[in-house]
């Protein structure tokens, strides 16, 4: 009897082939039959999954965002921060900061992503590139629950703030990823200015 081919199993397995050669060679260098190779099948095997490289580099993404997504949640129980909005925002924004292979992987793959979509049309106004805006609006209403619950500086405003956040977050983690600095300093900066927003309160340990 022949054996079933999952074949949710073989695209999840060539796509992670896509995402290892991008992490360790860049981006720009990925080819169908590179990932052929490191996902150690043949090239009409991976073009019968993905007509195009387009196509590959697209459901890359939503598999790196959808990995990421389920990072954040586990992050927030982790920390036992749920329904504490300055744990969460904590919790939230260091997943922007690389602290191990999966997470570096993610950052320069997106980063990369990101830069394309900027003169690649394909590639411009997909869904993946939406978080950041959802992300924002998430953290304003974060912010804002924490202001009516009088412990975050009413004096502030909610979105701003939020863009200041993800702007820092963004650049700490770039900062991580060309050796400026160690998750644990870039850590410590995003404490700093979550201190202001929450003034009269520590620390809080989110690893």
């Amino acid at each position: 009897m022949p054996k079933l081919v999952d074949h949710e199993e073989r695209r999840a397995h060539i796509i992670d082939a896509l995402l290892r050669s991008a992490a360790s060679s860049g981006l720009h260098s990925v080819t169908m039959r590179s990932v052929a190779v490191e996902a150690g099948v043949s090239v009409r095997l991976v073009q019968y999954y993905f007509d195009t490289k387009e196509q590959l580099l697209l459901a890359a993404m939503t598999r790196l965002a959808t990995r990421m997504g389920e990072r954040v949640r586990h992050r927030v129980r982790a920390s036992g921060a749920s329904g504490d909005p300055r744990g969460i925002i904590e919790a939230v924004l260091r997943e922007a900061v690389p602290t191990d292979e999966e997470s570096r992987a993610f950052h320069l793959v997106y980063t990369e992503y990101a830069v394309l979509s900027v003169t690649d049309p394909a590639l411009a106004g997909q869904e993946f590139l939406a978080a950041p805006n959802e992300m924002e609006a998430f953290l304003v209403g974060q912010l804002t629950a924490a202001q009516q619950a009088g412990t975050a500086d009413p004096r502030l405003d909610p979105r701003q703030e939020a863009v200041v956040l993800l702007a820092v977050s963004a650049g700490l983690g770039l900062s991580v990823l060309l050796n400026q600095r160690t998750a644990e300093q870039a850590t410590g900066v995003l404490r700093y200015h979550l201190g202001r927003i929450f003034p009269g309160r520590g620390g809080t340990e989110t690893d």
